[in-house]
Formats: C-alpha cells, sequence, structure tokens
C-alpha cells in the first residue's frame, strides 16, 4: 500500500462551516462589484471546487477564466518556483479581475500571479484566497477576500490536494507531516 493510502485527513474546517463563508464571501465580492462584470480567475487545480461554489452565489454578470500553476509538484511544501501549466486566453484590459485561489501560503505563487495579470492593464484587479497561512508567507501580500485563516498545516480536501489525491474531500482537512 502506497503511503498517500494510508494517509487520513483530520478535520480542520467542516463542510457546513466552509459553504457558510463561501455564501458570506460571495455576497461581500457582490457588494463590492455591484454594477460592473467581472472576470473571475480560477487558479488551478486547487481552485475549482471553491471557485465554482463561490461564482455560483454571486449576484453579479462574470465571465469566467483559468489560470493553470503549480509550485509544489508532489511535495508538501511549495518549491517557490512558479510554473504556468495553462495561461488565460482573453485579453484582461480594461477589465475587473478577481483571482480566485484555494490557499495562500508563502504569497509567492499568488504574487506571481498579480503581477503578471496587472501588465495586462485591467481596470481593478483583486484576489480571494478560501485558506491564508499568515505565518507562512515570504512576501508582504494583501489578499481582498480571506475565506478562513489557518495556521502552518498541510491541508487537503475541497480542491486541494497532496500529490493528486484527496480534492474530493467536501471538507478541509489536514495531513500530519512526517508520514
Amino acid at each position: 500500500m502506497s503511503e498517500e493510502k494510508k494517509l487520513t485527513p483530520k478535520l480542520l474546517i467542516p463542510e457546513v462551516q466552509l459553504q457558510k463563508r463561501v455564501a458570506e464571501l460571495a455576497r461581500e465580492i457582490a457588494t463590492d462589484y455591484q454594477g460592473r462584470e467581472v472576470v473571475a480567475v480560477c487558479v488551478l487545480k486547487g481552485s475549482f471546487i471553491f471557485f465554482s461554489d463561490l461564482i455560483r452565489q454571486m449576484d453579479l454578470p462574470i465571465t469566467c477564466e483559468f489560470l493553470g500553476v503549480s509550485s509544489y509538484g508532489n511535495k508538501m511544501v511549495s518549491s517557490g518556483e512558479v510554473k504556468v501549466t495553462l495561461d488565460i486566453n482573453e485579453p484582461l484590459e480594461g477589465k475587473h479581475v478577481l483571482i480566485v485561489e484555494d490557499i495562500v501560503d508563502t504569497g509567492l505563487t499568488l504574487f506571481y500571479i498579480m503581477s503578471a495579470l496587472k501588465a495586462r492593464k485591467p481596470a481593478s484587479l483583486k484576489s480571494c484566497a478560501l485558506l491564508l497561512k499568515p505565518e507562512c508567507l515570504k512576501t508582504e501580500m494583501d489578499v481582498d477576500y480571506i475565506g478562513f485563516k489557518i495556521g502552518s498545516e498541510f491541508v487537503v480536501g475541497y480542491g486541494v490536494d497532496f500529490a493528486g489525491k484527496f480534492r474530493e474531500l467536501p471538507y478541509i482537512g489536514y495531513l500530519e507531516q512526517g508520514h
């Protein structure tokens, strides 16, 4: 049996609490962007479940774009090197752009994404993260919308994975390191 199959995530944020917070974030974002069309950018792969739940609850005209990035590979620690695996196809110039990220750990990936997208001259550029690990940040990073602040646990579930596993969990769990 492989090591990943033996790992059992421990509950950190239950499904009910996740859904309640996602609804609150959707209302907050819809209020802030009222009367404007938003280009919501899903950062793949970890954000896809959060992204779909969030946009379905935002009462706004939205277009969806997808940006694939990787900084973890199959490890529990970010490499710090951001690799773009899928770029946005549509021009962002003059548009209101919202980046939707699963987790901001070191902040390096989101910093890279924000810098790259600023160069495309959007009318506005904001970020939304389901999870933020303040004690792990390696760069000054202001996230506009935050679902939950957590510790340094290695989390999985609700789209977030470890080596491609555990994305399907309806809650956020954590894996004890050293397994």
